[in-house]
């Protein structure tokens, strides 16, 4: 007869326990500029303007205002933005301000618009990452469009994940 050994809970596993939660910093980080969240497609804008709404520190979140061409005389000063009030805004200006730039997808993301938004992040130094939003089998070309452009990259089937990982980075 075997018997049954239970697993221990991992460190990880117990830094998530409510008595453990009561040692992480709340407050938001001084010095911080703030994380810039843009939509690359019709999905992603849906999911931002969501996620929007919830209270954030310095974050501010944007849709594509157009469509990027795929030859664009400017680079990051051609690409115009909308904030989650309806105002404009060029994406130069925004990264003046900003310490990480996420980008959120789903299957119809604009290659374009992440290749110019990660060239004008890495020529300033602004960490990337991007959120892929959607059924692991139909995002696989969003995949492909955002890798060379995102240090950190996230596949994920539920939409809430993109709150949650804004909330871990004390966005």
């Amino acid at each position: 007869m075997t018997t049954i050994q239970p697993i221990p809970m991992s460190s990880c596993a117990r830094a998530t326990t409510a008595r453990e939660m009561r040692f992480r910093i709340q407050r938001p980080i001084a010095g911080r500029r703030g994380p810039r969240i843009v939509a690359l497609d019709a999905g992603a804008d849906a999911i931002v303007r969501t996620v929007a709404a919830q209270p954030w520190g310095a974050s501010r979140f944007f849709t594509l205002a157009a469509p990027v061409p795929s030859t664009v005389a400017g680079g990051s000063e051609s690409i115009l933005l909308q904030d989650s009030d309806g105002q404009s805004a060029h994406l130069r200006d925004e990264l003046a301000d900003a310490d990480v730039v996420i980008m959120i997808g789903t299957v119809d993301s604009d290659d374009n618009a992440a290749a110019l938004i990660g060239a004008a992040c890495s020529v300033r130094g602004i960490t990337t990452a991007g959120l892929i939003v959607g059924d692991p089998s139909e995002v696989g070309a969003t995949v492909t469009h955002l890798r060379p452009y995102a240090r950190v990259l996230m596949t994920t089937t539920d939409e809430q994940d993109v709150a949650e990982v804004l909330t871990a980075l004390r966005a």
